[in-house]
Protein backbone atom coordinates (compact mmCIF):
# COMPACT_ATOMS: atom_id res chain seq x y z
CA UNK A 1 0.00 0.00 0.00
CA UNK A 2 2.84 2.38 0.85
CA UNK A 3 4.50 1.62 -2.50
CA UNK A 4 1.26 2.31 -4.39
CA UNK A 5 0.78 5.61 -2.52
CA UNK A 6 4.40 6.61 -3.18
CA UNK A 7 4.09 5.67 -6.87
CA UNK A 8 0.85 7.67 -7.21
CA UNK A 9 2.42 10.69 -5.50
CA UNK A 10 5.50 10.51 -7.73
CA UNK A 11 3.33 10.15 -10.86
CA UNK A 12 1.18 13.17 -9.94
CA UNK A 13 4.27 15.23 -9.13
CA UNK A 14 5.85 14.27 -12.48
CA UNK A 15 2.73 15.24 -14.42
CA UNK A 16 2.51 18.53 -12.52
CA UNK A 17 6.14 19.37 -13.37
CA UNK A 18 5.71 18.44 -17.04
CA UNK A 19 2.48 20.40 -17.45
CA UNK A 20 2.89 23.71 -15.64
CA UNK A 21 -0.18 25.89 -15.31
CA UNK A 22 -0.40 28.59 -17.95
CA UNK A 23 0.56 31.86 -16.33
CA UNK A 24 -0.94 35.18 -17.23
CA UNK A 25 1.42 38.10 -17.72
CA UNK A 26 1.84 40.36 -14.69
CA UNK A 27 -0.66 43.17 -14.22
CA UNK A 28 0.56 46.71 -14.80
CA UNK A 29 0.57 48.77 -11.59
CA UNK A 30 -0.01 52.50 -11.22
CA UNK A 31 2.07 54.85 -9.06
CA UNK A 32 0.06 53.84 -5.98
CA UNK A 33 0.62 50.14 -6.55
CA UNK A 34 -2.93 49.52 -7.78
CA UNK A 35 -3.72 47.41 -10.83
CA UNK A 36 -4.25 49.48 -14.01
CA UNK A 37 -7.73 48.77 -15.38
CA UNK A 38 -8.99 48.80 -18.96
CA UNK A 39 -11.44 51.58 -19.82
CA UNK A 40 -10.33 53.79 -16.89
CA UNK A 41 -8.57 57.14 -17.43
CA UNK A 42 -4.86 57.34 -16.57
CA UNK A 43 -2.04 59.75 -17.23
CA UNK A 44 1.18 58.39 -18.69
CA UNK A 45 4.02 60.19 -16.95
CA UNK A 46 7.80 60.05 -17.35
CA UNK A 47 9.72 58.19 -14.66
CA UNK A 48 12.73 60.48 -15.08
CA UNK A 49 11.77 63.91 -13.76
CA UNK A 50 12.89 67.26 -15.11
CA UNK A 51 12.46 66.37 -18.78
CA UNK A 52 8.84 67.22 -19.50
CA UNK A 53 5.47 66.15 -18.18
CA UNK A 54 2.73 63.74 -19.17
CA UNK A 55 1.58 62.83 -22.65
CA UNK A 56 -0.67 64.98 -24.81
CA UNK A 57 -1.22 65.64 -28.50
CA UNK A 58 0.60 68.39 -30.36
CA UNK A 59 1.85 69.53 -33.71
CA UNK A 60 5.37 70.26 -34.83
CA UNK A 61 6.62 72.49 -37.60
CA UNK A 62 3.97 74.35 -39.62
CA UNK A 63 1.22 71.79 -39.02
CA UNK A 64 -1.95 73.04 -37.37
CA UNK A 65 -3.62 69.71 -36.65
CA UNK A 66 -2.08 67.78 -33.73
CA UNK A 67 -0.79 64.60 -35.36
CA UNK A 68 1.91 63.80 -32.81
CA UNK A 69 1.98 62.41 -29.30
CA UNK A 70 4.20 64.75 -27.30
CA UNK A 71 5.21 65.42 -23.73
CA UNK A 72 3.94 68.47 -21.92
CA UNK A 73 6.70 71.06 -21.53
CA UNK A 74 6.36 71.31 -17.74
CA UNK A 75 6.84 68.24 -15.57
CA UNK A 76 4.01 69.40 -13.27
CA UNK A 77 1.53 69.06 -16.16
CA UNK A 78 0.04 65.55 -16.30
CA UNK A 79 -1.10 65.89 -19.92
CA UNK A 80 -4.31 64.37 -21.27
CA UNK A 81 -5.94 61.29 -19.76
CA UNK A 82 -5.70 58.05 -21.72
CA UNK A 83 -7.54 54.74 -21.55
CA UNK A 84 -6.28 51.27 -22.35
CA UNK A 85 -8.31 48.83 -24.41
CA UNK A 86 -6.98 45.26 -24.55
CA UNK A 87 -7.59 43.06 -27.59
CA UNK A 88 -10.07 41.04 -25.54
CA UNK A 89 -12.58 43.63 -24.27
CA UNK A 90 -13.69 41.25 -21.51
CA UNK A 91 -10.29 41.57 -19.84
CA UNK A 92 -10.52 44.29 -17.22
CA UNK A 93 -6.88 44.25 -16.13
CA UNK A 94 -4.07 45.79 -18.19
CA UNK A 95 -1.19 43.29 -18.35
CA UNK A 96 2.40 43.53 -19.54
CA UNK A 97 3.37 42.01 -22.88
CA UNK A 98 -0.18 42.12 -24.25
CA UNK A 99 -1.61 44.27 -27.06
CA UNK A 100 -3.51 47.40 -26.04
CA UNK A 101 -5.08 50.21 -27.96
CA UNK A 102 -4.12 53.37 -26.09
CA UNK A 103 -6.72 56.08 -26.61
CA UNK A 104 -6.63 59.73 -25.57
CA UNK A 105 -9.89 60.96 -24.05
CA UNK A 106 -12.09 61.89 -26.98
CA UNK A 107 -10.01 59.80 -29.38
CA UNK A 108 -11.09 56.85 -31.48
CA UNK A 109 -10.23 53.28 -30.66
CA UNK A 110 -9.26 50.89 -33.43
CA UNK A 111 -10.29 47.28 -33.90
CA UNK A 112 -7.58 44.65 -34.38
CA UNK A 113 -6.57 44.25 -38.01
CA UNK A 114 -4.27 45.44 -40.78
CA UNK A 115 -5.91 48.86 -40.98
CA UNK A 116 -5.25 49.61 -37.30
CA UNK A 117 -2.04 47.68 -36.63
CA UNK A 118 -0.21 50.95 -35.91
CA UNK A 119 -2.62 51.70 -33.03
CA UNK A 120 -1.57 48.76 -30.84
CA UNK A 121 1.15 48.91 -28.21
CA UNK A 122 2.46 46.79 -25.38
CA UNK A 123 3.59 47.81 -21.93
CA UNK A 124 6.75 45.98 -20.92
CA UNK A 125 8.67 45.87 -17.67
CA UNK A 126 12.03 47.58 -18.03
CA UNK A 127 14.65 47.77 -15.27
CA UNK A 128 12.04 48.12 -12.52
CA UNK A 129 9.91 50.55 -14.53
CA UNK A 130 7.67 50.28 -17.59
CA UNK A 131 8.21 51.17 -21.23
CA UNK A 132 5.90 51.33 -24.24
CA UNK A 133 6.70 49.02 -27.13
CA UNK A 134 5.32 48.88 -30.65
CA UNK A 135 5.18 45.19 -31.48
CA UNK A 136 1.56 44.32 -32.20
CA UNK A 137 0.43 40.74 -32.58
CA UNK A 138 -3.21 41.59 -33.36
CA UNK A 139 -2.70 40.88 -37.07
CA UNK A 140 -1.36 37.42 -37.84
CA UNK A 141 -0.39 38.21 -41.44
CA UNK A 142 1.03 41.70 -40.87
CA UNK A 143 4.77 42.19 -40.83
CA UNK A 144 5.85 44.75 -38.26
CA UNK A 145 9.22 45.92 -37.03
CA UNK A 146 9.21 45.86 -33.23
CA UNK A 147 10.68 48.91 -31.51
CA UNK A 148 10.59 50.74 -28.21
CA UNK A 149 8.86 54.10 -27.93
CA UNK A 150 11.37 56.87 -27.24
CA UNK A 151 11.42 60.66 -27.07
CA UNK A 152 12.98 62.97 -29.67
CA UNK A 153 13.15 66.77 -29.62
CA UNK A 154 11.67 68.32 -32.77
CA UNK A 155 10.99 72.06 -33.08
CA UNK A 156 11.28 72.41 -29.31
CA UNK A 157 8.71 69.68 -28.65
CA UNK A 158 9.45 66.34 -26.99
CA UNK A 159 7.84 64.00 -29.54
CA UNK A 160 7.25 60.28 -29.02
CA UNK A 161 8.56 58.06 -31.80
CA UNK A 162 9.93 54.57 -32.32
CA UNK A 163 13.57 54.06 -31.41
CA UNK A 164 16.39 51.54 -31.24
CA UNK A 165 18.02 53.60 -28.48
CA UNK A 166 16.83 54.54 -25.00
CA UNK A 167 13.17 53.74 -24.36
CA UNK A 168 10.86 56.25 -22.69
CA UNK A 169 10.40 55.02 -19.10
CA UNK A 170 6.83 55.59 -17.98
CA UNK A 171 4.53 55.29 -14.99
CA UNK A 172 0.76 55.44 -14.77
CA UNK A 173 -1.34 57.76 -12.60
CA UNK A 174 -5.09 57.35 -12.27
CA UNK A 175 -6.86 60.48 -13.55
Amino acid sequence: MKKAHLLLTFTLFSIWKLCPASEQPSPVLDIRGNVVRAGVDYYILPVIRGMGGGLTVGSTGNRTCPFNVVQEQLEVDDGLPLTFHPVDPKRGVVRVSTDHNIEFSGGLKGNPGRETVSNWFKIEEYEGDYKLVFCPTVCNYCKVVCKDVGVFVEDGQRVLALTDNAPFRVMFKKA
